[in-house]
């Protein structure tokens, strides 16, 4: 059994407002794959070690009757609100041409930490690693990729392949940080003039940078965050990145949320606006570090460069609900 997984102290949900709501008030509940979401939801349930949730999930193993049901029996959808609107945005597990070696066209390294910063002595700058080699040459090069763009927004995501000459892939995951604030380059861009924050997006960084090399240097030093990674072994290519809770996530099933209101684990209705609007029952197997409040949430798009298109232009409205077992439920709120 993993580190138990549960809602957390009822102290920190003191300022929210919370209510049960019937399944029928879920918009499109009755049309969505529950299917789907079961396999998802059994992919982290048994590391819900608390008493509320270990009859629920020994019993999600081998159901008898349909996903839809299972969820109607044993679960209250709880709205969790904090006095900020909803709003849903998108991640992807980016995938990288690269090299387990240093060559011509593979020169920028995907470090892993090193002890130092690991121990808390040293405090690297990302100038400090980029541009003056403080982690050259002491072998924690894990691979080399072609473009310092590509490796920050690599970075940005926490996770992520390397798709290696010979087709082998390389599964990465986070692997700690050098503790500077995250800055977006994006905001960056806007404030220096070049773009209208709605021109943004990833692409577009991309370009310029590759555009304009001196400023674009400029540009990728002005995050002072470097992320260093560790390599997943014995990770098929077929499965999904490590979420939060060490297990695979699902695309378009899973979410970050924030765990001060949902605990990870979770069912999780969302209801999501925008372009392209859905109705989707998602598990919230992960976090985020930009992911703050209760009705924030960061859905797990895919793997690869479509998903990460995509993934960048979801910025939605939207509300979701906490599936939350019965008991559990109502003891957060008691009926009337």
């Amino acid at each position: 059994m993993g580190a138990a997984f549960s809602l957390p102290a009822l102290a920190s949900l003191d300022e929210a407002q919370m209510r049960i709501v019937p399944f029928e008030a879920l918009v499109g509940w009755a049309e969505d794959d529950h299917v789907a979401a079961m396999d998802a939801f059994i992919e982290t349930c048994q590391l819900l070690d608390d008493p509320q949730w270990l009859p629920i999930c020994t019993l999600a193993q081998d159901y008898p009757g349909s996903a839809r049901s299972f969820f109607e029996l044993f679960f209250r959808p709880v709205l969790i609100e904090d006095g900020q609107p909803g709003l849903f945005t998108a991640y992807f597990e980016p995938e990288l041409a690269g090299s387990e070696y240093r060559s011509g066209r593979y020169t920028v390294p995907v470090y892993a930490r090193p002890p130092e910063i690991a121990a808390g002595t040293a405090n690297y700058t990302r100038k400090q690693i980029e541009e003056d080699g403080v982690l050259a040459g002491r072998g924690l090069e894990l691979a080399w990729v072609e473009d310092p763009v590509d490796l920050q927004f690599l970075q940005i995501q926490g996770s992520g392949r390397i798709r290696l000459q010979d087709g082998s892939v390389l599964r990465l995951g986070f692997g700690g940080s050098n503790g500077q604030p995250f800055q977006s380059l994006g905001d960056e861009l806007v404030r220096r003039g070049i773009y209208n924050i709605h021109q943004v997006s990833a692409a577009v960084i991309k370009n310029w940078v590759r555009a304009n090399p001196t400023e674009g240097r400029d540009l990728l030093s002005h995050n002072p965050s470097y992320v260093f990674f560790t390599e997943i072994a014995h990770l098929p290519a077929h499965r999904g990145p490590v979420g939060a809770m060490n297990r695979s996530i699902t695309a378009q099933r899973t979410l970050a949320v924030d765990p001060v209101y949902t605990p990870l684990g979770a069912p999780v209705w969302m209801e999501k606006g925008g372009a392209q609007p859905f109705n989707r029952l998602m598990v919230a197997q992960d976090v985020g570090s930009r992911i703050k409040g209760a009705q924030r949430a960061d859905i797990f798009w895919g793997t690869g460069d479509d998903a990460g298109r995509e993934a960048g232009m979801i910025k939605d409205p939207g509300r979701m609900f906490v599936l939350l077992p019965i008991q559990r439920a109502y003891a957060l709120v008691p009926e009337d």
